[in-house]
C-alpha cells in the first residue's frame, strides 16, 4: 500500500518522536526499526519478536509500559470474529493485560475497516472478483476481508477447518463458516496459541498441505504466516493478498510464480508491517487513548490517503490477458 503526502519515512533526529512498539511472539528475525513522519506527527515503529516465548513478551510489554506511545500485539490476536461474534483468545489476554499504562491493540479494529476497503479499491480499479475464486486460509482470522470478498461476486473457499484445526473440509460459504466458527471457536481460544498459529522458530518452517485448495484458486488471501507455511512451493499466476511480508518474503513468492502481490498495510522502508503495528500508529497519532471506532480508522486512512501496494513479480496469468 502507498501512502499520500501525509506519511514520510526519515523522522530520525525529530525531538519530539512518539515510539510504538509491537511486541511479537513470532521470529526475532523479522524484527523492524523505521522512522516516519504521520499526519505531521514523528514516530519509531519498532517490532521486536520473542521467538514464541509468552512470557518474554509479558516483561518486555511490563518493561515498556508508559514508555511508549502505543503498543502493537504481534504474532497473535486478542479477538477472532465471525458474523457479528468476537471470540477472545485465553493466552492473549495475559499479554493484553502487562500493559497498564499505554494503550495496546491487537490490529483486528484497523483489520476489519482496512482489509474491507483495499477490496472495494480493487473492484474500483478494475478487479473483476466475479471472475475468480479465492483462498482465505483463515476466514475468522478475515472476516471483512472475507465478506466484502462475498459481497464483490468472489467464489471464495475458508480454509479454517483444514488450516487451523488440520480438518480436511473446505468451508464453501460465510454461512457455513459462521455455523463452524460458533461450535469450534469457544473451545479453541482456550487452547495455548501455538496449537492454532506458528510462533516463534515454527514460523520459519515449510510444511506444504491441502495442495488443491492453492491450485483451484486465483486469489490467496490471509495471514501470511499460514500462507507461507502451507501454500505449494510453486504458485504459477497467483494472487497473494495479504499483509506482512519482508523483503525476503517477496522473493520467495516470486520464485514460486506468484504473479501479484497485493498488501493491505504499506510498505516501509523494505518491509509491509502487520496491522498490529499500523494500528498501533494510529491510535498513537489520536492521542493514545486505546482502540479507535471504525469511522475514525476511515478517517485516518482517508487522510493518509492509503491506497493497496500491488507488485507485479512474473508474468500474468491467461485468465488476466483474457479480461
Amino acid at each position: 500500500m502507498s501512502a499520500g503526502d501525509d506519511l514520510h519515512s526519515g523522522a530520525e533526529g525529530s525531538r519530539d518522536v512518539k515510539r510504538v512498539v509491537s511486541v511479537s511472539i513470532g521470529s526475532s528475525r523479522r524484527n523492524h526499526t523505521v522512522d516516519l513522519e504521520l499526519l505531521g506527527q514523528h514516530f519509531r515503529v519498532e517490532r521486536i519478536g520473542t521467538d514464541g516465548s509468552m512470557d518474554k513478551a509479558v516483561e518486555l510489554i511490563r518493561q515498556l509500559d508508559g514508555q511508549v506511545a502505543a503498543f502493537g500485539m504481534g504474532g497473535i490476536d486478542l479477538y477472532l470474529v465471525a458474523g457479528g461474534r468476537r471470540y477472545v483468545i485465553r493466552e492473549a489476554k495475559r499479554m493484553a493485560r502487562a500493559a497498564r499504562i499505554s494503550p495496546i491493540v491487537d490490529g483486528s479494529g484497523l483489520k476489519d475497516t482496512l482489509e474491507r476497503r483495499v477490496v472495494h479499491h480493487l473492484a474500483r480499479q478494475g478487479m473483476d472478483f466475479r471472475r475468480l475464486k479465492a483462498l482465505v486460509v483463515v476466514g475468522v482470522d478475515r472476516f471483512g476481508l472475507s465478506e466484502a470478498l462475498v459481497e464483490h461476486g468472489c467464489r471464495v473457499t475458508f480454509g479454517d477447518l483444514m488450516f487451523g484445526v488440520g480438518v480436511p473440509i473446505p468451508i464453501r460459504s460465510l454461512g457455513t463458516l459462521r455455523a463452524a466458527a460458533a461450535v469450534l471457536m469457544p473451545l479453541l481460544v482456550q487452547l495455548p496459541f501455538k496449537y492454532l498459529y506458528p510462533t516463534g522458530q515454527s514460523q520459519e518452517i515449510v510444511t506444504p498441505k491441502f495442495p488443491r485448495v492453492f491450485q483451484e484458486a486465483d486469489i490467496i488471501a490471509g495471514d501470511f504466516h499460514y500462507i507461507r507455511r502451507y501454500a505449494p512451493l510453486e504458485l504459477p499466476g497467483k494472487i497473494i493478498l495479504t499483509n506482512t511480508v519482508t523483503q525476503e518474503d517477496v522473493a520467495d513468492l516470486k520464485r514460486r510464480g506468484v504473479w501479484q502481490l497485493i498488501t493491505t498495510t504499506p510498505e516501509l522502508e523494505g518491509r509491509s508491517f502487520g496491522t498490529n503495528v499500523m494500528e498501533a500508529l494510529l491510535v498513537a497519532a489520536a492521542g493514545g487513548h486505546g482502540s479507535l471506532r471504525p469511522q475514525e480508522y476511515d478517517r485516518l486512512l482517508d487522510q493518509l490517503g492509503f491506497r493497496p501496494r500491488q507488485e507485479i513479480l512474473n508474468p500474468a496469468p491467461a485468465f488476466a490477458a483474457e479480461a
